[in-house]
């Protein structure tokens, strides 16, 4: 039991649950799609359900600084770069599925000019495709090499993971249009995940010196 408590033991218990996570649903997917078992509409489904797992790995990876904080383990802060990663490609293949079989990838000309026009006409589409932006540089920086030439500027970029968030939020309520009660779930659980990171002892503190403000003012004057 001492050694299942081991903080390694409990980072490679956490690895091994984050990679089963991930890739379980994605191979679930793909053996429904190639035995025909996604419904009247297996293209919509599939993208559905890629973007649904895209936002989950979003909100899991944020969830991870309040759970250190909670449990006081490092291990939550060790998985980040993982849990983002699986996010940013659930997010490329949710896309993906949109390019290759929405817009007809077969005609490269006319799949333009549709993304184009999907992208100033429908809005769900624009922030969808912003957020994906967004998580683009995250993607790409997240090696130790990026994060050493960046040093300070590193931490600053990654907090692009908030809006990106935010917008795969907003790219859900849109989408659905009519029983919004699934997005406005994930809704709840980004505010709370977002006020956490509110820096709430400053602002008690900023609050408080204001109060005093005036005080501190009558002392001078008295003087």
């Amino acid at each position: 039991m001492a050694a299942l408590a081991s903080p390694a033991a409990r980072l490679w218990a956490a690895r091994l649950a984050v990679w089963a996570l991930a890739v379980v649903p994605l191979a679930l997917l793909i053996t429904r799609l190639l035995e025909n078992r996604l419904g009247a509409n297996p293209i919509e489904t599939l993208e559905h359900s890629l973007g649904i797992w895209a936002l989950r790995f979003l909100i899991l990876g944020l969830a991870m600084t309040p759970l250190r904080s909670l449990t006081g383990w490092s291990e939550p802060l060790k998985l980040r770069r993982t849990i983002g990663l699986w996010a940013y490609a659930y997010i490329c293949l949710h896309f993906a599925v949109y390019i290759v079989f929405d817009l007809n990838i077969l005609y490269p000309a006319q799949a333009l000019a549709k993304l184009a026009e999907d992208l100033t006409k429908r809005l769900y589409i624009t922030v969808g495709f912003a957020s994906w932006l967004f998580l683009l540089p995250l993607a790409i920086t997240s090696t130790d090499g990026w994060q050493r030439r960046l040093k300070r500027k590193w931490k600053t970029l990654h907090k692009l993971v908030y809006p990106a968030a935010i917008l795969g939020v907003l790219h859900f309520i849109w989408l659905v249009k009519k029983d919004v009660s699934e997005p406005l779930i994930y809704a709840a659980i980004l505010a709370v995940l977002l006020a956490w990171r509110w820096p709430w002892p400053q602002l008690k503190a900023l609050v408080q010196r204001g109060r005093a403000a005036p005080v501190v003012a009558g002392a001078d004057r008295a003087r």
